[in-house]
């Protein structure tokens, strides 16, 4: 590439689903809906683990902190791309970009950690349940949760740095609702070997250490359970996990579908309808799952909603 070309841009633009005007009214409510149910969901689980004293367990102190990571997921990416839509512009400054990727780097790695992070926890209550109170206190707790986000912003950071020494040309089109990291790297103009390891690394050693982690934690709590006599003590073990299985599958299951679509299709705007599935319809599903089946954070849920009615209702 000829050096006259390699400029350092001011700003990308972010071509998202489709051009088509008709189509932005559509695009703006639906996503604005699902930007509000997600943030309204997941607060509701923060606010209900905090405001009932039964809550505070590890379980639900992970749990809040995963809803705390998914509002900050989609705030990421989702109102950028509202107001893009609502202003019928496209532009992203070059600065605002690479904060978008940093922010987006921090918490998808945080709510990989989390997940392994409650796959340990689940494997602690299950297969050592004597022990539980002694091995997974407050201070572990604590401390978990801590190295989770000073190794999520480690890494994000050092990718940040690399991605803001890059140089681009002319051609700044970002084939995506946001500043995804491999669309953006693939724009430069520059050498890109460096930036291409550190994110194989981070995706081979963080993400792939995870899902192992989590792998190993569930092998072992289906042989503590299969060992189980008591069918009821079986299904009551499964329950305590479900939801959390759940969501690691739909986690991981549609990160692995985005990462197949661009592999085979080589299409980016089919990558990014399917990452929508992991940035943003993943965090808003989060609270009904865990929800749904549990009766502990329903009873919270229900209380903390009928005493805001009833405040309301005071003069």
């Amino acid at each position: 590439m000829e050096s006259h070309n390699d400029t350092r841009v001011s700003e990308f633009l972010l071509l998202g689903f489709s051009q088509l005007p008709q189509l932005q009214p559509l695009l703006y409510g639906l996503f604005l809906s699902m930007y509000l149910l997600t943030v309204l969901g997941n607060l509701l689980i923060i606010l209900a683990a905090i405001s009932d004293p039964r809550l505070h367990t590890p379980m639900y102190f992970f749990l809040s902190n995963l809803s705390l990571v998914d509002i900050g997921f989609t705030s990421t990416t989702i109102p950028k791309m509202l107001l893009n839509l609502h202003t019928h512009s496209r532009a992203v400054s070059y600065a605002g970009c690479v904060a978008q990727m940093f922010f987006f780097l921090l918490f998808a790695g945080l709510d990989n950690f989390l997940l392994v992070v409650m796959a340990y926890d689940r494997f602690v209550a299950i297969c050592h349940p004597l022990r539980y109170a002694a091995i997974v206190g407050p201070w572990r707790c604590s401390l978990l949760v801590l190295g989770s986000w000073v190794t999520s912003a480690l890494n994000s950071s050092l990718q940040s740095f690399v991605f803001a020494h890059l140089s681009f040309c002319s051609d700044v089109e970002v084939p995506h609702f946001f500043c995804e990291p491999n669309q953006v790297v693939h724009l430069a103009c520059s050498d890109t070997f460096l930036i291409n390891v550190l994110m194989d690394c981070a995706a081979g050693l963080l993400g792939g250490s995870s899902l192992a982690g989590i792998l190993y934690s569930y092998s072992r709590i289906v042989s503590s359970i299969r060992a189980m006599s008591s069918a009821q003590g079986r299904y009551k073990a499964f329950s305590t996990c479900a939801s959390h299985l759940s969501v690691v599958s739909l986690f991981y299951g549609t990160i692995l579908g985005v990462y197949l679509s661009s592999t085979v299709a080589q299409d980016p705007h089919s990558t990014a309808t399917a990452s929508v599935m992991y940035s943003v319809v993943t965090p808003m599903l989060n609270p009904f799952i865990y929800s749904l089946r549990n009766k502990d954070l329903k009873r919270a849920l229900r209380t903390l909603l009928q005493r805001n009615t009833k405040r309301a209702a005071l003069p």
